[in-house]
């Protein structure tokens, strides 16, 4: 195939590649994909400069920016489509080797660029870049979809908050997902938890959160080491944020504390977390694939007499201790209701003074000489015995309603 075409002004444009090589590096905006866009936009300007249907190709040296700008056209023997196709006599009056099959091209001169034409290419070009850098800002937290982040708090929008992501991101923290009694004002350094990302045409919408549960488990993982590596796994969490986290861990490594791992020398480890999240206390117990034995674990810091789980009800029974009935429920039922949702079976609890009375001790077959019950007084500083007591009566007077 024979290409002729006459050699134009060399419009050598290295301003313009050393601009876009920068805005490469900014802002993840590809130069080449720019460049088309501006040959697409000096294509465009060149057809409304001529006024009629022509061809018209541009070709931008990715090296030194300088371009080209000339008509293509397909030798042919029988012209169909005149403004693709140039018939073999026509093109040999330009060069007379020209065969069917070649491509004829001839130069167009571009210097007479009316303004609004170089206007309306300029128009092309910057909505190029701005559709790009969209595109670059997607691509970049799309990726960082499920993590966490650090963002600084720019404004408050109503009851939302504005947060800077970096690059010119804005991400959005709705009332919805704050922490309540957490309170933020601008200039501020958080840790938020991106669970959202959309592409939109006005750029990516970010939704990040400080209430999500995955808050703090991808914080355990920023802090402990095994948890990173694999070595030590979270199984499951349930959060109450700003009140209580539990969160229940395992591993295979038998020469390994999952427990004593995530709670680090002193507390150091647990407490970094803790202090992250506002104080929030959190819970951190074993995972055990038998149900009852998780279920006992996480009623952790009660000490249960016993459990009959129902794997296919996702049910369970657990008789405590009289003593210790108010801490199995916790304040406001907190301490069941977290274990509920951490295990995801319905929690039942009992007393063992009201197992008997109910008859419920006949009914699971249960021997005074099988449990003895569980007698040891308990000291936690983080109940009140008194509100505890009275949680525990009214949830157990609604269980016999």
């Amino acid at each position: 195939m024979r290409k002729v075409k006459k050699e134009a002004v060399d419009n050598s444009n290295k301003e313009l590649i050393a601009a876009l090589d920068i805005l490469e590096k900014e802002k993840g905006i590809q130069k080449d994909v720019i460049l088309s866009a501006i040959e697409e936009a000096l294509s465009k300007a060149t057809k409304a400069q001529i006024g009629r249907d022509v061809n018209v190709v541009v070709d931008i040296n990715r090296e030194n920016g300088a371009y080209k700008v000339y008509r293509e056209q397909k030798v042919v023997e029988e012209v169909e489509d005149p403004v693709m196709e140039v018939s073999v006599e026509e093109a040999r009056e330009v060069d007379p080797l020209l065969s069917a099959g070649d491509m004829l091209r001839e130069d167009i001169k571009t210097q007479d660029f009316s303004r609004i034409v170089a206007s309306n290419a300029k128009n092309i070009i910057v909505q190029k870049i701005h559709e790009e850098e969209r595109r670059s800002q997607y691509e970049a937290y799309i990726a960082k979809e499920k993590e966490i982040i650090t963002g600084i708090v720019q404004r408050k929008v109503g009851n939302n908050l504005a947060i800077e992501l970096g690059n010119n991101v804005t991400g959005m923290l709705l009332e919805n997902y704050m922490v309540p009694g957490e309170n933020y004002e601008p200039t501020d350094r958080i840790k938020v938890y991106v669970y959202e990302v959309k592409d939109t045409p006005k750029g990516p919408k970010i939704n990040v959160s400080r209430k999500h549960p995955e808050l703090v488990k991808k914080l355990f993982e920023q802090e402990v080491t095994e948890v990173h590596d694999g070595i030590v796994e979270i199984k499951a969490i349930s959060r109450e944020a700003g009140s209580r986290t539990k969160m229940a861990v395992d591993t295979n490594d038998e020469a390994i504390d999952p427990v004593g791992a995530c709670v680090g020398i002193n507390g150091a480890r647990v407490n970094a977390v803790i202090d992250e999240i506002g104080g929030e206390k959190i819970d951190i117990i074993r995972w055990n694939e038998n149900p009852a034995a998780l279920i006992e674990n996480a009623l952790s810091p009660a000490k249960v007499i016993g459990v009959w789980a129902d794997e296919e009800d996702r049910t369970a029974i657990v008789i405590v201790n009289d003593n210790q009935l108010s801490l199995a429920i916790g304040r406001e039922g907190q301490n069941a209701r977290l274990a509920a949702k951490l295990t995801g079976f319905k929690i039942d609890i009992k007393s063992e003074t009201k197992a008997r009375e109910s008859g419920l001790y006949d009914e699971l077959g249960i021997t005074d000489e099988e449990y003895e019950g569980y007698t040891e007084e308990y000291d936690e500083e983080d109940y009140d015995d008194e509100a505890l007591a009275e949680d525990a009566e009214e949830s157990e007077n609604q269980t016999e309603e």
